[in-house]
C-alpha cells in the first residue's frame, strides 16, 4: 500500500521556496528529475544560446521557472522561452513561445508525456523534449511525439533554429 500523500495548499506552495524548486499539481508539490550532467550542460547550452540569440529571435529565455498551467497546477519546465513582448510576471502565467524538457536518466517519454499534456493544454504551441541519452529531439504535443527529422529543431514562423549535431556536440566537450 502505497504513503498517503500530504496535500500542500496553494498558497503554502507559493511562498515556499524548494531548492530545487517543485512542481505542485493540486496540492501535490512533486519533485523534478535533475543532477545528472549530460541534464545540465544540455539545459546550460540551450539557455546559452538563446540568450546570446534573444535579440534576433525576439525572446528571453527563463531556466526552471515557474508556469501556471492550470489554476492549482504548476509545472518548471527547463527552460521557458517566452516572447521579448510578452509581459513581465514572478510566475508565468501567459502561454510560453516553446518550452524545453531535457530528459534525465530515468525518464521515459511515456513519464513525461502529462508535463507536455499541462503544456499543450495552456496553449504552448511549441514544445521540444530533449534526450541526451539517446541524442535525440522530438517535438511534443498533447498526442505524442515526433522525432525531429533533419537535424535542426525549428518554432516555424520564426527564426528559431537549433542543429541537433551542435548542441549533442556539447556532451562530448571536456
Amino acid at each position: 500500500m502505497a504513503a498517503p500523500t500530504t496535500l500542500v495548499p496553494l498558497n503554502q506552495y507559493l511562498k515556499t521556496t524548494y531548492r530545487p524548486d517543485r512542481d505542485y499539481l493540486e496540492g501535490e508539490v512533486q519533485e523534478r528529475n535533475m543532477g545528472e550532467q549530460p541534464h545540465s550542460r544540455l539545459q546550460g547550452f540551450l539557455g546559452y544560446l538563446f540568450r546570446l540569440n534573444q535579440k534576433l529571435w525576439n525572446v528571453r529565455a527563463l531556466p526552471e521557472q515557474r508556469v501556471q498551467v492550470r489554476r492549482e497546477r504548476f509545472r518548471i519546465p527547463d527552460l521557458s522561452i517566452i516572447r521579448s513582448s510578452d509581459p513581465f510576471e514572478l510566475i508565468i502565467t501567459k502561454a510560453p513561445l516553446l518550452c524545453i524538457e531535457v530528459l534525465s536518466s530515468d525518464e521515459s517519454l511515456r513519464r513525461i508525456h502529462e508535463r507536455v499534456k499541462d503544456y499543450a493544454e495552456m496553449g504552448v504551441a511549441n514544445i521540444w523534449v530533449v534526450d541526451p541519452w539517446s541524442r535525440v529531439a522530438y517535438y511534443a504535443s498533447s498526442t505524442g511525439f515526433q522525432q525531429v527529422e533533419g537535424g535542426v529543431l525549428r518554432v516555424p514562423g520564426t527564426l528559431i533554429e537549433v542543429t541537433l549535431s551542435e548542441m549533442f556536440a556539447e556532451l562530448d566537450e571536456n
